[in-house]
């Protein structure tokens, strides 16, 4: 997956400085709960498509340039008092004592299954309707944590640790996707602490919401390259709508290991559309967010905070860019550095 028209917009002088939670829900009531009621020990098929991206060259930031698309100075502040409210460790992940199930990687071929209370060795490819994963841990060194496979709807992931083992994945040792949906319907993905894969949550459409997304891990992908890394993902095309809410997104990886963003919408298979971006904590990446770029319609970004915990302007070279200003629908209002900077984007270009 090539994105070099994403990083291009990035040349400019790479000025960089360290500066260095969720909600309640019902449990969900399905007609049947089944602890790890998986069909095991079926080898996991290699998608038709391989899920590395082809990285793109990192840019060479001009020295003269001085401008940051979408990043007026930050004032100095405080990193801590920035994640007041947004999810963290504390917020999210399992809330029951989990039961070891070292199962390898399992296909769930049953309508309506549950797991719920697992600590799962391995990874969960979802053949089924109506499948929730709750109150577990997820623990993979597949191409994802959870996968939700095309003609297939209903999948909720609540409460749970998504992670991986870094090098003993199938892309050269890396792990692409937490949670993956391949289908043609909204999943849910809530309350999530998810952590290692390098496009963590990869979806056109969703309800993403009350999730930390951290500790992103860099890797070079079956071609030899740097993986390019997300926190979210959209690659465009999608006829549904895609929610990201009250979410912790941060993308930590150096720009020249293979860093895209914190919310990367690009436009891949299709224009991007019919997006909510809405009181998140975003943080890294080249742009901490891309925008879509110039088809992109019914994209709203609001109330959002942009972290300089690991750059001055949020990403390394700015906290926006692809942002259609003039595109049906699109909404920026209210979007701000961490010290109450106002954020305006500049045109996508």
């Amino acid at each position: 997956m090539t994105r070099l028209h994403r990083l291009l917009a990035g040349l400019a002088l790479l000025l960089t400085a360290a500066c260095s939670s969720g909600g309640d829900t019902a449990d969900p009531a399905p007609t049947r709960s089944v602890e790890a009621s998986a069909t095991s020990a079926e080898p996991t098929p290699t998608p038709s498509r391989s899920p590395s991206a082809s990285p793109s060259p990192t840019p060479t930031p001009s020295p003269s340039a001085t401008a940051r698309p979408g990043s007026p100075t930050p004032r100095a502040t405080a990193a801590a008092p920035e994640s007041t409210g947004f999810p963290d460790a504390r917020t999210t992940g399992p809330r029951t004592r989990l039961k070891a199930h070292a199962a390898g990687n399992m296909s769930v071929k049953t309508d309506g299954t549950v797991i719920r209370g697992q600590d799962i060795t391995g990874s969960l490819d979802i053949y089924a309707n109506n499948v929730t994963v709750i109150d577990s841990r997820i623990t993979s060194t597949n191409w994802w944590g959870i996968n939700l496979r095309p003609g297939y709807s209903g999948l909720r992931v609540l409460h749970t640790t998504i992670t991986a083992i870094p090098g003993k994945g199938p892309d050269n040792g890396g792990v692409d996707y937490a949670v993956s949906n391949m289908g043609s319907s909204s999943i849910e993905v809530g309350w999530c602490d998810i952590s290692v894969f390098g496009n963590a949550l990869s979806m056109g459409q969703g309800y993403l919401h009350d999730n930390y997304v951290h500790d992103l891990v860099p890797f070079r992908n079956n071609g030899g390259e740097w993986q390019h890394t997300d926190a979210v993902i959209s690659g465009g095309g999608s006829k549904g709508r895609l929610v990201i809410r009250h979410n912790t997104l941060l993308n930590p990886v150096p720009v020249d290991r293979g860093a895209s963003a914190a919310i990367g919408l690009f436009a891949d298979t299709g224009h991007v559309s019919n997006t909510v971006i809405d009181g998140n904590l975003l943080a890294g990446g080249a742009y901490a967010l891309y925008g879509g770029g110039d088809g992109a319609t019914g994209i709203t970004v609001t109330d959002n905070v942009f972290s300089t915990r690991y750059h001055r302007y949020s990403g390394v070279y700015g906290a926006v860019t692809a942002w259609n200003a003039s595109g049906a629908g699109n909404v920026w209002r209210g979007n701000r550095f961490s010290d109450g900077t106002p954020i305006t984007p500049e045109p996508a270009g």
